[in-house]
């Protein structure tokens, strides 16, 4: 490409990400965003996989029946109003692309045309997946099911990182993100007269025991190398001020970077509850609803994104584990991979409703992905090297 076609191309791409960010759509509801990726798609007559899939889209690049690499982007947005001031903000009342998802798809689709242009001397295949629903947790596994990762060697996803400076590609061996569960607790007590607390079971009580019996979870069972956190976001109960419920109800999540540690804590909390239950002569409920599980990077292929990362011109880092919660976790039991966190030095953190993209990033970014994978097909071709 010359470089005047060259900045049309990153022209086009950021118009086509703003496009998707004035028109954001909740998850499973990304019906616009999936018609706008298909025609843009078709329009580079980019080959689009037949799966019964309601939204989101899974294209392909490269011979049929080559050896197969996949990359990931997410297509979803939040239910947040947008308060960013950027002149293509949301059209879509409540909703919000605050946390970058339009960045993710739009680089996903600039690799796929820059892969289709080299498609005849590709050794191999690339599935890019535009997946919905990454927020519920529930888009992954409906792509695994689709059997669309089904013989592909290993997979690489993104996500854009405020915290980093722009021009950085951070990753690490290992835990990348963290396992995200939520609990909701009921206390079931007996209600009373404020004055005569003795002829009822005060829930409020026995709530305020449990949250500080919580902080115990990590605190004296998290072996102290191993990060972990349990944090109680709400409590409700009672309606008025002399009068005992009977009932409270608190709900939380746990964040854990270790299978083993996740099923300590959970088996842990039971015990936990049932013995506060029992002390109160309560009952003590908890609907336990388990999340993504941790984001676990193959040290291989970590490594291979971050030399990547530097032959296309990014400052390439080792990061830190952050306790947020990525469904691409899913895909990481299904095949080994990478995900790499990209930088793109903005004030506001993801799901602010302030929250920006740096656009300056898009291109590069795109031409990262379509390096990654096409190496990563050279690499297949060569004798095994320890990637599997």
């Amino acid at each position: 490409m010359t470089e005047f076609n060259e900045s049309r191309f990153a022209e086009s791409l950021i118009a086509f990400r703003h496009e998707l960010h004035r028109f954001p759509e909740l998850s499973n509801q990304e019906f616009e965003t999936t018609a706008r990726l298909r025609a843009r798609l078709r329009s580079h007559q980019i080959r689009i996989l037949d799966l019964p899939l309601k939204t989101g889209l899974v294209a392909e690049i490269g011979d049929p029946q080559g050896p197969l690499v996949v990359l990931r982007s997410d297509i979803d947005a939040l239910p947040i109003e947008e308060q960013s001031g950027v002149e293509y903000r949301s059209q879509n009342p409540g909703v919000m692309h605050a946390c970058g998802h339009d960045f993710h798809c739009t680089a996903a689709l600039g690799a796929a045309i820059l892969l289709k242009k080299q498609e005849s001397t590709l050794p191999g295949r690339v599935r890019i997946l535009f997946q919905a629903a990454e927020e519920t947790g529930q888009g992954a596994p409906e792509i695994i099911n689709t059997g669309a990762l089904k013989k592909a060697f290993a997979i690489f996803g993104l996500h854009n990182d405020p915290t980093l400076p722009a021009g950085v590609i951070g990753t690490k061996a290992g835990a990348l993100t963290a396992a995200v569960d939520k609990f909701r607790i009921t206390v079931t007590g007996t209600g009373s007269h404020a004055a005569r607390p003795h002829e009822g079971n005060d829930p409020i009580v026995i709530a305020g025991q449990l949250i500080t019996a919580l902080q115990t979870l990590i605190s004296r069972n998290a072996p102290s190398a191993d990060n972990a956190v349990v944090s109680v976001t709400q409590i409700h109960s009672g309606t008025t001020w002399n009068v005992i419920p009977d009932s409270a109800w608190l709900e939380g999540t746990v964040r854990t970077f270790s299978p083993a540690t996740r099923q300590l804590i959970e088996t842990r909390l039971r015990h936990l509850l049932n013995g506060i239950a029992t002390g109160f002569e309560a009952k003590i409920s908890l609907d336990w609803q388990p999340g993504p599980p941790p984001v676990i990077n193959d040290a291989d292929w970590a490594r291979f994104a971050l030399q990547q990362a530097t032959d296309s011109g990014f400052d390439a880092r080792v990061v830190e584990a952050s306790p947020i919660g990525e469904d691409f976790a899913f895909y990481q039991q299904q095949l080994p991979g990478a995900f790499v966190m990209v930088g793109t030095g903005q004030p506001y953190a993801l799901h602010h409703p302030a929250f920006r993209i740096n656009d300056d990033v898009l291109l590069p970014v795109s031409r990262y992905l379509a390096r990654l994978a096409e190496n990563a097909l050279q690499s297949e071709q060569r004798p095994p090297d320890g990637h599997h």
